[in-house]
């Protein structure tokens, strides 16, 4: 049974206590109250794969709503990319109901939002590249309505400050996420080779184009590791969110290609 049908199964040792345990027993309608650590939980212990994943949909779809109400209002594009990202991971209707849910708990004054990511950190027990993940799918929503505010850049920051994650490294993310932005807009859908600029290509790959070959093919290695889908679902990315990484592969294989092709390999 996958981390889902354990939570909702009547098994709610997962999330009781801590701020990821009040937001998503008011998302499932429950009350937890006892502590996180020490409990036997049908889902594992704390840094199980299954705890991972549900902590990552919680914290995922929970930030998303807090980031979309940052600069005071929820824009309709924010909407649409919360839903987007729902659509995509093909959720049941009981789980499409719960994201929506957390979606509006994130948007609340009394949200703990640091308290939350110091938790989802915790559970994921530093996995880099789930973090990154995650990360990643908060820059999509930020970018939702085609700019990244001020207010939107310092909270991802702190988001970025919390889960251990250098500026340097963020600024990396950014421009990727810029680059495949740009390449599917091109493209009117998904990126495409023939319609992904060279550009483009270099920064979705986080390399310039005065890097060498080697350079080059050691970032889409690097890169093509950090977003493997078998490889993050075992590290604590929920099994509906594969499709998202598969994507992101795609971006990168695509990228790859565009630059062997612009140098005559």
């Amino acid at each position: 049974m996958s981390w889902w049908g354990k939570l909702v199964g009547g098994a709610f040792g997962l999330m009781v206590g801590g701020p990821l345990g009040a937001v998503l027993g008011a998302a499932l309608g429950h009350s937890f109250d006892r502590g996180l650590n020490g409990i036997e939980s049908p889902l594992g212990g704390a840094g199980s794969q299954e705890r991972a994943q549900a902590a990552f949909f919680t914290t995922t779809f929970s930030c998303m709503g807090h980031l979309a109400k940052v600069d005071g209002k929820v824009s309709p594009s924010e909407i649409q990319l919360a839903e987007a990202v729902i659509q995509k991971m093909q959720l049941t209707p009981d789980q499409r109901e719960a994201a929506i849910r957390l979606f509006n708990q994130g948007k609340q004054s009394d949200f703990d939002l640091d308290g939350t990511l110091r938790q989802f950190r915790d559970e994921c027990r530093r996995r880099t590249n789930v973090i990154q993940m995650f990360i990643e799918i908060q820059l999509q929503a930020a970018y939702a309505d085609g700019d990244l505010d001020q207010a939107e850049e310092q909270l991802l920051l702190h988001m970025c400050s919390i889960l251990g994650i250098p500026e340097q490294r963020f600024r990396l993310l950014e421009r990727m996420l810029r680059g495949g932005q740009r390449s599917q807009q091109r493209a009117g859908g998904p990126p495409r080779q023939e319609g992904m600029s060279l550009a483009d290509a270099y920064e979705i790959l986080g390399v310039s184009k005065d890097a060498s070959d080697d350079e080059v093919k050691k970032a889409y290695r690097r890169l093509m590791s950090q977003h493997h889908p078998d490889k993050l679902v075992s590290k604590g990315l929920p099994d509906e969110m594969v499709e998202m990484a598969k994507s992101k592969s795609q971006d990168i294989s695509l990228a790859y290609e565009r630059i062997r092709e612009a140098r005559g390999h």
